[in-house]
């Protein structure tokens, strides 16, 4: 039976980890267990001390890009830290001290010309699997017979809309497709047809690369705003931790071990 998880007198019940592990997913359920006690520590911890600063009636707020409204303890506790922890604005020296120490992060994307020719397959089917292997099979065959050949037997035989424009697919940026494709894609050379059919969760495909299309360093000017958000979470998540560290270093925690408790810092 585990030992009950008590802050500064209030039980944390077993119910109620039972209820967040769900939320804490986790390689084992002893992991999940301890990430939901941590969890359920801090928010206690951070109820208290609204209650002891008399934070309380706070209007809950909807989140404008998903649509989720708060809980009525998300927004006591959402008020807590705002009148709490106070964090200074990054200055335009601060910006661009980041921006100069990391300039290889503030560029544009790099793009990548490419067409493809694509057997359909089921990855489910594996007879179908295997007769679109063999087909790319064939089809590689002959376009590295004759290059020239490509644009018309997309045309003749791909499976996707972009056949009817010789397989080319257009610009593509990093993320835009799945992942295997994109292993491929982003390591041929300009003109160069991939040595073996691709395989994806779509089928398999016949790959050229045409044009890549280096990405440009952008000005401190165009990314001032995007670092200066980053600034300001990073320096807010470690005010929060801080606080949190006054919380549980002020704490009565029974239930766990001390070392344990004193590790309940945001992630």
């Amino acid at each position: 039976m585990s030992v009950p998880v008590v802050v500064n007198g209030t039980e944390i019940s077993e119910r109620a980890i039972k209820a967040e592990i769900q939320h804490h997913p986790a390689p084992s359920f002893e992991e999940a267990r301890h990430a939901a006690v941590r969890a359920l520590v801090i928010r206690e911890l951070l109820l208290q001390a609204a209650d002891h600063l008399g934070i309380a009636d706070v209007e809950p707020v909807v989140d404008p890009d998903t649509g989720r409204r708060e809980t009525r303890e998300e927004a006591v506790i959402r008020a807590l830290l705002e009148q709490e922890v106070k964090v200074p604005e990054p200055d335009e020296a601060a910006c661009r001290r980041y921006y100069e120490n990391n300039r290889r992060r503030f560029r544009s994307d790099d793009l990548f010309e490419a067409a493809h020719i694509l057997f359909l397959a089921d990855p489910d089917d594996e007879e179908a699997t295997a007769r679109a292997k063999a087909q790319a099979q064939a089809a590689l065959a002959r376009v590295l017979a004759d290059p020239a050949s490509f644009g018309a037997l997309a045309a003749e035989l791909s499976a996707c809309p972009s056949g009817a424009q010789g397989g080319n697919l257009g610009q593509i940026g990093r993320g835009q497709t799945v992942p295997e494709f994109e292993t491929f894609l982003f390591n041929l050379e300009p003109g160069q047809i991939c040595p073996v059919p691709v395989k994806t969760r779509f089928g398999y495909h016949v790959l050229r690369l045409d044009r890549r299309i280096e990405g440009r360093e952008l000005p401190f000017e165009a990314v001032r705003e995007r670092i200066a958000a980053y600034l300001r979470e990073h320096v807010w998540r470690r005010a929060v931790s801080q606080y949190l560290r006054l919380l549980i270093g002020q704490a009565d925690i029974r239930g766990i071990e001390l070392e344990g408790a004193r590790s309940l810092l945001v992630q």
